[in-house]
């Protein structure tokens, strides 16, 4: 960096923004996007960059690579494993510079989230006990407690040290320090990730919209072998089920599954059925499979939800999936699909998952 450029840093606020690793090849250029004059690796996808347009991490086009974002308000570089009484001292610090700032809730995650050391995630969990017992009480004493619009006090702790902020959950994408709640795929009734991956999106939906209530019927469009499906029946939902490969035998007489062996694209629902939701993971060229939600969407209640998968055939660059994302978006708009969010799951490879309301 030249010293004009460092010179210039120094002046910036720092702001940490987590780019998945499936995306690691293509972070140069998306923090190129955010206009970042220096920036900083942190754990296993954390960058700390110094901007002169922070909006451009949370509203640029590149913004659908970040996962999660946070504005730093205090960083503390340390090794706080070989440091006596980090506890109190992170405590009776974030006491002092953020108990006048009233946030709605205090969450303390970790850099290495998936780490097996769990040295950083016990470290994390005291930590947060010791600071909650300084503040005074709080709103928000669980992350689902959280009003999306209102500011918390997200904190972040490894090896580097502890770095904090204070943002609302919308702003940050997240309702978790870090982004979002981890949710195991290799339970023993697991059938595919799938369903981690509807799991975590419906908890990534409390940002914008109460849960569906229970007993709301999905139509689920490519359902095969039934992730998804299992996921959506375990919390007392319908689903209306559709592909023309079978699904996996553990479904078989699931009470709320209705389930129709035929190509989607031949699929229509009787005369007079309506939805409260439709889910689509379909493999396959995207344009074709938001054509067929496009079409289906039609027997979707007013306000219904769209969960699409957007996927990409290969991510080498910034700007071919954003041009992709453009014409997707532009074809649901047309007919009459509203998108209100979008984001890139834990589960999520070379895609997204983007979310419409019918209107």
């Amino acid at each position: 960096m030249t010293n004009a450029a460092n010179n210039e840093a120094t002046h910036l606020k720092p702001w940490l923004v987590r780019i998945p690793e499936i995306f690691e090849g293509i972070a140069p250029e998306v923090l190129q996007r955010f206009g970042a004059v220096s920036s900083t690796r942190l754990g296993q996808d954390y960058y700390l960059i110094k901007t002169a347009t922070p909006e451009a991490v949370q509203r640029s086009e590149a913004a659908k690579f970040a996962r999660w974002n946070l504005p730093m308000d205090h960083t503390w570089p340390c090794n706080a494993q070989k440091m006596d009484g980090f506890i109190e001292k992170a405590a009776q610090t974030l006491l002092k510079k953020f108990g006048d700032r009233n946030p709605q809730g205090i969450f303390i995650g970790t850099l290495q989230p998936t780490s097996p050391d769990k040295y950083y995630k016990g470290l994390a969990s005291n930590l947060r006990g010791r600071v909650l017992q300084l503040f005074s009480k709080l709103a928000a004493n669980t992350v689902e407690e959280q009003d999306a619009t209102a500011e918390t006090l997200f904190c972040l702790l490894g090896k580097e040290g502890l770095f904090c902020g204070m943002q609302s959950p919308r702003a940050s994408n997240g309702l978790y320090a870090g982004g979002s709640k981890y949710i195991d795929q290799d339970a023993p009734d697991t059938i595919s990730r799938a369903g981690a991956k509807i799991a975590e999106a419906l908890h990534y939906l409390l940002l914008y919209r109460p849960p569906l209530k229970e007993g709301s019927h999905w139509l689920e469009l490519g359902a095969c072998p039934g992730g998804m499906t299992s996921e959506l029946l375990a919390r007392g939902q319908r689903v209306t089920a559709i592909d023309r490969a079978p699904l996996d035998k553990r479904l078989d007489n699931r009470p709320g599954l209705k389930f129709v062996l035929e190509d989607v694209a031949t699929f229509q629902p009787r005369a007079g059925t309506t939805f409260d939701a439709l889910l689509c993971d379909m493999n396959g060229p995207p344009e074709e499979s938001i054509e067929q939600v496009i079409r289906l969407s039609r027997s979707l209640k007013k306000g219904g939800l769209v969960v699409f998968t957007l996927k990409v055939p290969r991510i080498e660059n910034v700007e071919e999936p954003c041009e992709l994302f453009r014409l997707i978006v532009s074809m649901s708009k047309a007919a009459g699909l509203k998108p209100f969010a979008q984001t890139h799951l834990t589960y999520n490879r070379h895609e997204f998952t983007l979310f419409f309301e019918t209107v």
